[in-house]
């Protein structure tokens, strides 16, 4: 069933000749069928594709993910744009709801009690399935991208599905520290990015949420956390330091982008930090309306979050773990 057409939200159709092809689909799993949506780009190739999994945060959704609905009067449609542009597949699993009533994740924080229930893992796992059996995905090409309690997420699906992924990204996420999971044992390179003022993840970590999120556990600092994924990586201690051009006066923010490991087709880690931003993605175009950016934080406007992300994503493959690499220990 086609989820939106181009006539109903112009936004997907911005700069490009055709409108990507956007549908809901299910998948039958234990706990019932799980809802997802799919982005296909008219420009994409008949098999072989790339793909990005897209996991939403605490008490959002797929649709807001991308674009396809407002969150609060803002609408991000970023992520269907790049694909259009990079000729990328997209898919954006919901997650189920969580004790609080709201689309939650089941990531490895023992101390979020919000958080759901279901056998995400074991959802995930059967989406790359059916986009390798059904979508004509690369298998050797598949990426996940999450945002807040999704970026929590995708560091779960990193520690038990990361031989299938070819890279990982998180945005606004850390590691916990309260964990019911083991540490991470397969390298994997890493894209990260985060603000130093957000509120809800805490830059220098401790305990998560905010006067309207409750029950969402605490986390590593995100320095610590990206630290542990460089280790793991066998990558040396001194990254390579870029200041992105500061774009508006009027913005608050800067970014600055760290990375470790000199070669984009081997394992590397980057971190994007936004100094000033807050629980929020960057975007050069976007601006958050001014309730949102009391209740999150000042936005960047410096890049976009998922143009770095998938210059980041792009040349990395499927591979084994280098020789060499580092174990990595957390805390009980």
């Amino acid at each position: 069933m086609r989820f939106l057409s181009c006539a109903a939200i112009l936004l997907v159709c911005a700069g490009s000749a055709a409108a990507a092809d956007i549908v809901d689909r299910t998948i039958a799993r234990p706990e019932g069928n799980r809802h997802y949506v799919v982005v296909e780009p008219a420009g994409l190739a008949p098999d072989k594709r790339p793909v990005v999994i897209l996991l939403h945060g605490h008490g959002t959704s797929a649709a807001m993910l991308l674009g396809l609905k407002g969150f609060a009067g803002y609408k991000n449609p970023q992520w269907i744009q790049m694909a259009e542009r990079e000729n990328v597949l997209l898919i954006a699993p919901d997650g189920t709801k969580g004790s609080d009533g709201k689309a939650a994740w089941n990531d490895c924080r023992l101390d979020a009690p919000t958080n759901a229930t279901s056998d995400d893992v074991g959802f995930i796992s059967a989406l790359i399935d059916t986009a390798i059996a059904d979508l004509h995905a690369d298998p050797g090409r598949i990426y996940v991208f999450g945002s807040s309690h999704g970026g929590f997420m995708t560091y779960r699906l990193a520690g038990e599905l990361g031989a299938r992924l070819a890279a990982i990204g998180v945005e606004s996420a850390a590691m916990p520290v309260q964990t019911r999971c083991k540490a991470p044992a397969h390298p994997l390179s890493l894209f990260a990015t985060h603000g130093t003022l957000d509120e809800i993840v805490p830059y220098g970590g401790g305990k998560l949420g905010s006067w309207i999120l409750h029950g969402r556990g605490t986390a590593r600092g995100v320095e610590a956390s990206v630290d542990l994924w460089r280790r793991l990586d066998g990558l040396p201690e001194t990254p390579a330091v870029y200041k992105f051009p500061h774009l508006h006066a009027s913005d608050r923010t800067s970014a600055t982008r760290f990375v470790w490991g000199a070669d984009p087709h081997g394992l590397q880690v980057e971190f994007v930090r936004i100094d000033g931003g807050g629980h929020t993605p960057a975007s050069t175009s976007g601006e958050l309306p001014w309730l949102l950016r009391k209740l999150v934080g000042d936005m960047n406007h410096d890049l976009d979050s998922s143009d770095e992300a998938w210059n980041f994503f792009k040349d990395k493959r499927v591979s084994a773990a280098k020789p060499g690499a580092a174990s990595v220990t957390m805390p009980p």
